[in-house]
């Protein structure tokens, strides 16, 4: 029986991953819609808000039935805010993206599954200012345990214990800012900075002080922009955990390049 090149093998996971992040798109969008209502991401099924109609499997195929309904409901012809083929689109990017990173290696589940949660943290972030611990602490606790299996199997005992150290300072951290300044610093962004430690720490600790400088340098850029144009006063909270995502997905996407221009922060 024949192998797959390493090249077709990164391009068949890719492609797998592309069509399996269209499907964990569309239960983000439940996820970002119920979560912070305090509602089920399984019982009822999904609904059309405007006529109440339960949306039938037909009607239900990510990207694809959006564009034949032309962005309605089949049942009130209802608008289907364009919002959900967005985050069904770019959860198929990041999926595919992510596996162009990795390659079809043991780290990949770990980071398909952080950066699925990322994202529906960071819609919530901007809808809610919400970062809910139903969320994260379930992601970091399936992170852990699928980077134990992979230290174990790769034996790469020494990034994982790198990534661990890596988690508990920059929460640690945050933890202090938090209890400085709360009102600049939620707890949410706490318990994020666990995950995004552990996340960045498992590539290099460069990737760790990189991606949280190019955090607070975005949210800086942005802030500016905001209040300059009037949009944003400085007294109004703004979404840290979108800026803490954006730096950590900058790093793990684009760090090789970005870290090669600082010689001492190595990327593993």
């Amino acid at each position: 029986m024949a192998t797959l090149s390493p090249h077709a093998a990164l391009l068949l996971t890719v492609s797998y991953c592309a069509l399996l992040g269209l499907a964990i798109g569309s239960f983000l969008n439940v996820v970002i819609y119920r979560v912070p209502r305090s509602l089920s991401v399984i019982r009822p099924r999904s609904s059309c808000p405007g006529c109440g109609n339960f949306i039938a499997s037909r009607d239900n195929i990510p990207l694809v039935s959006w564009l034949l309904l032309r962005g309605r409901c089949r049942h009130c012809a209802s608008r289907i805010a364009v919002r959900y083929p967005l985050v069904e689109f770019a959860t198929s990017v990041l999926f595919a993206a992510t596996a162009w990173r990795l390659g079809p290696h043991w780290p990949l589940l770990a980071f398909l599954v952080a950066n699925a949660a990322l994202l529906a943290l960071a819609a919530i972030d901007l809808d809610h200012l919400l970062l809910p611990k139903s969320i994260i602490y379930p992601t970091l606790a399936s992170v852990v345990l699928w980077l134990i299996v992979t230290a174990g199997s790769t034996h790469q005992w020494h990034r994982l214990v790198i990534a661990a150290c890596c988690s508990l300072i920059w929460g640690v951290v945050f933890f202090v800012l938090n209890f400085v300044t709360p009102q600049v610093l939620g707890f949410g962004d706490v318990r994020l900075a666990y995950l995004l430690g552990l996340l960045l720490g498992w590539c290099s600790i460069g990737s760790v002080l990189l991606g949280f400088f190019l955090a607070n340098f975005i949210g800086a850029v942005v802030g500016v922009i905001l209040i300059a144009s009037g949009k944003l006063n400085r007294k109004q909270p703004v979404p840290y955990g979108v800026f803490l995502n954006a730096g950590y997905l900058v790093v793990f996407l684009f760090g090789r390049g970005l870290l090669s221009l600082f010689p001492h922060l190595t990327f593993n």
